[in-house]
């Protein structure tokens, strides 16, 4: 077999390993689970996860989205646990023990530790046989038949497993809570995603002063409004101060190349009526969403019907939401 074959040929099998691990994960999800889980619910503590060697990366990843879910945990190497870090468990917590053979030499230390506390012990195992299944008030079975490496030794079907099964946990607590896209961005406050949840056109719109003219405002006063503000736009506004219509570069363009004299014409005369537009309490990923479907490159800021100012394209760019 050639290099190419074999890289190709390796990394299916990898895959295909990896996915009947998944496939048999899935039908471990029981009654057990549900116990698990409705006892993390009702905690009046925190949850701590532990493990070591590969199992402590992974319970990392799975203390992370917990957190970020709404479920208030901590990471807890089972090694630095026998050397004091055993301290920040509380009765009222529940610990969650990873390992694939729940008999290293760590956890097997660990296990009377954790338990004389007092707290609800989790594990998630993958020999049921094992010094920690036993040891357990409930059991999340990974079963793993063999690695995905030719060696069956590095870990890679079993941390597969192990992972899926802290987001199955993660995702149950969830629905469990009935956690919004809202109750996300509290906890996602930085970055493009954080802003996808929370940031608002109102707050974009408001960085900008309100380029507008009135209907029969002449091409002078529009170029100095939509140059001034650098939106590429003015809204178009009548006596009553209600957004009539828009004009955009692309308007003054269309006009310019008409052969029809331009000394006496108005805003009325040139704008795009009933503009898009968007109310300022619309989320700002929203505005991008209509902007796409409309191709436009502005939007009208209302407040019910108050003009209240332009969020351009611009401004989602320099937010990171585009």
């Amino acid at each position: 077999m050639d290099q190419n074959n074999l890289i190709i040929s390796s990394a299916k099998n990898c895959i295909d390993i990896e996915i009947q691990a998944l496939q048999k994960l899935k039908e471990t999800i029981d009654e057990s689970f549900v116990q698990a889980v409705l006892s993390i619910y009702n905690c009046k503590g925190r949850l701590v996860v532990t493990g070591i060697g590969k199992s402590a990366i992974i319970g990392q990843k799975i203390v992370a989205t917990l957190n970020s879910t709404g479920t208030p945990s901590l990471f807890m190497h089972a090694a630095d646990a026998i050397h004091g870090d055993l301290g920040m468990i509380k009765p009222e917590d529940i610990i969650i023990c990873i390992s694939k053979s729940g008999e290293t030499s760590e956890i097997k230390v660990l296990i009377p530790l954790i338990k004389s506390f007092g707290s609800k012990f989790i594990a998630i195992v993958s020999n049921l046989e094992s010094s920690l299944a036993h040891s357990a008030d409930f059991v999340l079975h990974t079963p793993i038949d063999q690695e995905a490496d030719p060696n069956n030794l590095a870990p890679t079907a079993s941390t597969i497993a192990q992972m899926a099964m802290g987001d199955a946990l993660s995702v149950a607590l969830l629905a469990l809570r009935g956690f919004t896209p809202a109750d996300f961005a509290k906890f996602h406050p930085g970055g493009a995603l954080g802003k996808q949840l929370y940031l608002r056109v109102g707050d974009l719109s408001k960085r900008h002063t309100k380029p507008h003219v009135k209907e029969n405002s002449s091409l002078k006063e529009i170029i100095i409004s939509i140059s001034t503000n650098r939106l590429g736009a003015t809204a178009v506004l009548n006596q009553e101060n209600e957004v009539v219509g828009i004009i955009t570069d692309g308007d003054l363009r269309r006009m310019l190349q008409q052969e029809n004299p331009i000394e006496s014409i108005t805003a009325q005369q040139i704008m795009s009526k009933n503009p898009k537009s968007i109310q300022a309490n619309e989320l700002a990923i929203t505005a991008l969403e209509t902007m796409r479907k409309a191709s436009i490159t502005q939007l009208i800021a209302l407040d019910v019907n108050r003009y209240e100012g332009i969020i351009h394209l611009h401004d989602l760019v320099k937010e990171g939401i585009v």
